[in-house]
């Protein structure tokens, strides 16, 4: 993500590898991973040589923290290595199923919500910032 970040924040400059893993301390080996995936799944374009680096594959205000999110990592939520809406349970723990469905639907809830864009110019959606107002939100 901080990857995505720092490449839409120098729009429309082309932004290298060293420079990112530079500016957010990431292990260069570990980035050109993430880039590579990012690549494949189009969020970012790069091209080679010596004037070479990476760009945005889309427009930073219409990319959203969760289509990042899904091309590096896949699906948001995961029970046992399923989606939560095919992990069935019986008997006390029948309502654990739903419990798993809202715990997705609440990340769904926030960052299908923010873009790229908004997180290079620091405008949160008031929907998404009302949640970190909450002291509990910053307690584990």
């Amino acid at each position: 993500m901080r990857a995505v970040i720092e490449i839409a924040a120098a729009a429309p400059s082309l932004v290298k590898a060293d420079q990112i893993a530079e500016a957010q301390a990431i292990p260069i080996k570990f980035l050109e991973n993430i880039l590579s995936d990012l690549r494949r799944a189009g969020i970012v374009r790069s091209k080679r040589g010596a004037e070479g680096g990476y760009v945005l594959g889309f427009d930073a205000n219409d990319l959203s923290v969760a289509h990042v999110m899904r091309s590096v990592d896949g699906p948001l939520a995961w029970v046992r290595d399923e989606r939560p809406g095919v992990v069935h349970y019986v008997g006390n723990a029948d309502g654990l199923e739903q419990v798993w469905i809202a715990v997705r639907a609440s990340l769904r809830g926030v960052i299908d919500h923010v873009s790229i864009g908004q997180l290079v110019t620091n405008q949160l959606p008031k929907a998404v910032t009302k949640y970190t107002r909450d002291p509990q939100a910053w307690v584990d």
